[in-house]
Formats: C-alpha cells, structure tokens, sequence
C-alpha cells in the first residue's frame, strides 16, 4: 500500500528482529520520549503474537506503526512528529482493518488517546463507556463493526456504513433523506465523519436532499449546528416535486465509489459497498435532476444555513 502521491508506503508484517527493532524506534520516539510512557510498559507480551504495520518514507526509514492482536484489539499507533497529518496514521489504520477482514473477525477495539478520539470516530468507531487513564494518559475505548459490502441491518452498522462513505470521498456526498436520518446522521461517529471530510480541503460540498426540512429542525439535529458552522459546504435543498415526494427510499452516496441505500428510508435495514464507483455514480446522477428541480430550504435560513 502507497500513501500520498507515493510519498509513504505501508506494509503488514510479523514481529521478526528487523521489523521489531523498526516498530520499537518509532514507538519509543514518540510514546516513552514524547508522552512520557514508562519504557517497561511498552513493550508487552501481545507483539510477538500480533501482526504489525510499517510506514516508511521514500528512504526506507520507518515512519509510523501500529499492531493489531488476533482478537481485534489495535492498538500501539503512533507516527513520527514530522509525518503527521499527512494521511499517515490513516494509510496504516485502513491496512490493519483489511487484515480483520480478511481474517474474518467480526469486530475490531481499541483504547484511543483522548486527542485521537475524533481521528477514530470520523472513520467509524463508536465510544464505549467513560474515559479512563492508561499509562498516565486519557483514553476512550471505542469499537467497530466490521462490515463486508452487502447487508446492513442494526443502528451500529448503519452509522458504520455512513461514517465509512464520508470518509471515503473526495469532493462530493450526496445525501437523500427524509428528515436527516435521526439515529445515523445524529450519531458522533457520523458528524466526526463529516466534519473531517467539510475541513480537509476547499471545494468540498455535502448536498442534502430533504423531504420534511422542518422535522429536523423542530429535534434540533445536531446535523445543523455543524452545517451552520461551514455553510458554503453543507448545502441543503427541499423535495418540492409531487413525483419526487413519492419516492421512499434514502441513500447516501460519495465521489469516492461509497454508497449506502435503504429501500425503505425509514428503517435502517438495506445495502452498502465502501468501493462500488458504478452503484455510487449511478445514486449520483439519480441525485443530481431532483436536486435541480428542488427548492433551497429557506425555512433553515434562520439558522444560517
């Protein structure tokens, strides 16, 4: 796996001498001099059994890893000061869920840092219970379904799916709903999502096609704070069309090949595929004339929308 425009690449190993010796320098670079981790406790007993992932710079040098244990758990991330925020951390995350995937576990957990919250929740992962400290250091348990292209059927999966989609794409979400899907696009993994997606670079817009725009404004959707705050991203249009009224389901599709579609859009049963560019191009043009013949949604102008 490359990363950026071929700056980085990412590689899934064991835990032989070479690549012990690679993954420790990272490690005690940035959790023992940087975070202050007592030595003795990072290094355990897991990295042995544990595959591992290796981010190297052009030069070879290892710049990030991370570890996944054979009943789920990741943990052991951690990216030199001078690679982060450079997709780094996501390119490394992404090769240890292929790994779960392929090795059919159903789930994935991990402790994340307060800090790094936010960096989990946009790519899917739910909370669990409180905060607590761990080596001296806030963390937050969190988890993840880990859903294969197909069927969709409980709440968890179904903001899964769409915090996958968002953070998927490139440019453009297109999103058609009836009231803002209360229970997924109210949920903190999907706003994340969508927040990270709004701020990671200009010419990004998320168009939302509503039925009923004033039922989430009536509940107060959190949707709308965040719409509020970015408002040349978030774009919303109301259903005007007899015709179009009529159509039940809801669906979220990206320019990145992501779709999730509900035949019924009121439940939270229905399909998905992280990476089906046709499925997803073809929501999209289906999108794209009911969003022209649509009004814009003065009613939300109060809000500042």
């Amino acid at each position: 796996m490359t990363g950026g425009a071929s700056t980085f690449s990412v590689e899934t190993t064991g835990f032989d001498s070479a690549a012990a010796d690679e993954c420790m320098a990272v490690r005690v670079e940035v959790f023992v001099r940087e975070q202050g981790v007592p030595p003795e406790l990072e290094r355990d007993e897991e990295d042995r059994a544990a595959t591992h992932v290796l981010a190297r710079d052009p030069s070879g040098t290892a710049i990030g890893t991370g570890r996944i244990t054979a009943s789920g758990r990741i943990g052991r991330m951690a990216v030199r000061r001078g690679w982060r925020g450079r997709g780094v951390g996501d390119a490394m995350l992404r090769a240890l869920l292929d790994h779960a995937r392929a090795s059919g576990l159903a789930e994935v957990r991990l402790h994340a840092q307060a800090p790094a919250i936010g960096f989990y929740a946009a790519r899917g992962f739910v909370p669990s219970g409180g905060r607590f400290q761990e080596a001296g250091i806030e963390h937050q348990a969190m988890w993840m379904p880990l859903l294969r292209a197909g069927a969709v059927e409980t709440r968890g999966e179904a903001v899964a799916a769409t915090a996958s989609v968002v953070a998927g794409a490139r440019s453009r979400v297109w999103i058609r709903s009836r009231e803002l899907d209360p229970g997924v696009l109210d949920a903190e993994p999907v706003l994340e999502a969508l927040r990270a997606f709004a701020v990671a670079g200009r010419a990004r817009e998320v168009h939302i096609l509503l039925h009923d725009p004033a039922a989430p404004q009536r509940a107060h959707a959190p949707l709308l704070g965040l719409a509020q705050r970015l408002p040349s991203v978030f774009l919303f249009r109301a259903v005007d069309d007899p015709v179009d009224r009529t159509y039940v389901p809801a669906f979220l599709a990206s320019d990145g090949g992501g779709y999730y579609f509900r035949r019924l859009g009121h439940r939270f049963d229905g399909d998905w595929d992280p990476g089906n560019p046709g499925r997803a191009r073809q929501l999209a043009e289906s999108f794209k004339p009911v969003w022209e013949r649509s009004r814009p949604c003065t009613e939300l102008r109060a809000l500042g929308l």
